[in-house]
């Protein structure tokens, strides 16, 4: 059974930074895809990054693009995801999410994309 524990979220100011952590465990397989998605109140759930594990591709959203940065920690099954340059547009429940099996991140562009596993979400909340 996958598991995924997020942390690292919280409040921050406007073009501060925060990092998010994904503690990952339980995958079958070494080669997957795991994403971050956002929802804010009223919005819809938007695919802001993936990372494949299986060849080391990423992707961003245009929104988040040259501003976020997603990582992996092989030794801790860890993925990150920093944030800089933070806007109060950025303010959501942030989840990791995964399948546990499709190798690329294509199906993770989109919000409507839903994954078996989710983390249990972290508030990142920008004042302005």
């Amino acid at each position: 059974q996958v598991q995924l524990v997020e942390s690292g979220g919280g409040l921050v100011q406007a073009g501060g930074s925060l990092r998010l952590s994904c503690a990952a465990s339980g995958f079958t397989s070494d080669h997957y895809a795991i994403g971050w998605f956002r929802q804010a109140p009223g919005k819809e759930r938007e695919g802001v990054s993936c990372l494949s594990t299986w060849d080391g591709s990423t992707y961003y959203a245009d929104s988040v693009k040259e501003r976020f940065t997603i990582s992996r920690d092989n030794a801790k099954n860890t993925v990150y995801l920093q944030m800089t340059s933070l806007k109060p547009e950025d303010t959501a429940v942030y989840y990791c999410a995964t399948d546990g099996i499709l190798r690329g991140c294509s199906p993770y562009y989109s919000g409507s994309f839903n994954p078996d596993y989710w983390g249990q979400g972290t508030q990142v909340t920008v004042s302005s």
